[in-house]
């Protein structure tokens, strides 16, 4: 399957009916990833904002829930995920994960699995 851009794919010129099995599990694996790194940066924004707005009341989040502050910090951010299993992801902390130096010797480079 071709790669392209988010914004350069026209959805209606899309022929689901002409994928194989395997490139509709791959454009699905892939919409799954882009699904959950949104949802990971709204949740960011949200902790944020919610930071933002305790902040400017004279509190902290920690303060208003009980909870340490360490535990409102920010997951952080998805970094490289499997061509293969989009669902698998690494964030680029610690050992690398087999399918990354698979990806690397298949000739794949590390900013093409950047999510």
């Amino acid at each position: 399957m071709e790669r392209v851009g988010p914004l350069q794919m026209d959805c209606d010129a899309v022929d689901l009916d002409a994928l194989s099995r395997e490139e509709l599990e791959e454009l699905q694996a892939e919409v799954t990833a882009a699904i959950a790194a949104i949802e990971n940066r709204r949740k960011q924004e949200a902790v944020a904002e919610l930071a933002k707005l305790a902040g400017e009341l004279g509190f902290s989040l920690g303060d208003l829930t009980g909870v340490s502050e360490a535990h409102w910090r920010a997951p952080l951010p998805f970094c490289y995920a499997n061509p293969a299993n989009p669902t698998e992801v690494w964030r680029g902390r610690g050992r690398k994960p087999r399918w990354f130096a698979q990806a690397m010797a298949a000739g794949w480079t590390p900013e093409e699995l950047l999510v």
